[in-house]
């Protein structure tokens, strides 16, 4: 097990070494302190490389790539390493269950996974005649030959959204790969305000564009028309049209119910997607703002995506 400390500015490697002696594994853990970032790299990807070369004398056939906000289940790796092996799989992947127990979270946690599942059909990821390639990075099992194959984490250095970017980079040079979810594992990494999950979205919405205006257009049009208008309509005065709004209000909530399901809430949070919609929306255009003024991707008080990248 290789540790990264990416330059916290905590006790995170005191907790660790602490850790590590407390459970009895301190002959088969290894605390790396990350070098200091290099041009053009974002910061992750920085860290996941420092990880990689330091376990490269064990001549591993899997890295297990996952964050240390993240409780896995006994027996994800094992699972994961099965799937891979009968599957002939070089990436799999597991979407881990976000905490969702403040109110900010119950909104716009579900929410979350909802939107990330219509962008990165899981059907879609494992076809390997589709282009779609996606994962998840809190969990991330890859084989070694596929990352050298696809050039080593270096072919995707100045990646913002590195999960996804690693599973197109190891789907593009032939490999194939999978995502799934679990309820096993999940993520201890808790959003209290609206203002931290405004900032998750905002990371990496614009990147996901391609940093295009005309993208930025279109989805801005697009979530409007499809979760906002239908619920101003609903309230027309002329029957047929408030009897439409109501009806497509409801199938988008039956469409969210499942997620709504999956995180154990109840069901009259699915009705609210629409106001969760205009949330992402907002920061989706802050996201562009940002990028515009230099500040883009924000990670660890570092902009990884500056204007005219």
């Amino acid at each position: 097990m290789i540790i990264v400390d990416d330059h916290s500015e905590d006790a995170t490697p005191a907790l660790a070494l602490g850790a590590m002696r407390s459970f009895c594994v301190a002959d088969r853990a290894i605390l790396v302190h990350a070098a200091s970032l290099q041009p053009g790299w974002t910061g992750k990807l920085w860290a996941l490389q420092q990880g990689i070369e330091r376990a490269e004398p064990f001549r591993p056939e899997y890295f297990l790539l996952t964050d240390a906000d993240v409780i896995h289940a006994p027996d994800t790796l094992r699972r994961l390493v099965s799937r891979a092996e009968s599957q002939q799989l070089d990436l799999a992947s597991l979407m881990v269950l976000l905490h969702a127990g403040t109110f900010p979270e119950r909104l716009l946690i579900p929410p979350f996974l909802y939107f990330f599942l219509k962008l990165y059909p899981p059907k879609w990821i494992a076809d390997r005649k589709a282009r779609t390639a996606g994962a998840a990075g809190g969990c991330i099992l890859v084989r070694k030959a596929a990352l050298e194959r696809m050039g080593g984490i270096s072919a995707i250095h100045q990646e913002v959204i590195d999960d996804c970017a690693l599973a197109r980079a190891v789907k593009r040079s032939g490999g194939a790969i999978w995502m799934g979810m679990t309820r096993k594992s999940v993520s201890l990494r808790s959003y209290k305000t609206f203002g931290e999950i405004r900032d998750l979205i905002a990371r990496t919405a614009f990147t996901q564009l391609h940093y295009s205006v005309v993208a930025l257009l279109g989805t801005l049009t697009g979530m409007t028309l499809t979760y906002l208008v239908p619920v101003a309509l609903t309230f027309h005065p002329k029957s047929l049209v408030w009897r439409i709004s109501l009806a497509s209000w409801a199938l988008m909530t039956l469409t969210y119910l499942p997620t709504v399901r999956l995180y154990r809430l109840s069901p009259l949070w699915a009705p609210l997607l629409p106001l969760a919609a205009a949330f992402y929306s907002f920061a989706t255009f802050l996201s562009a703002l940002r990028y515009w003024m230099g500040r883009g991707g924000q990670w660890k008080g570092r902009a990884q995506a500056p204007r005219g990248t």
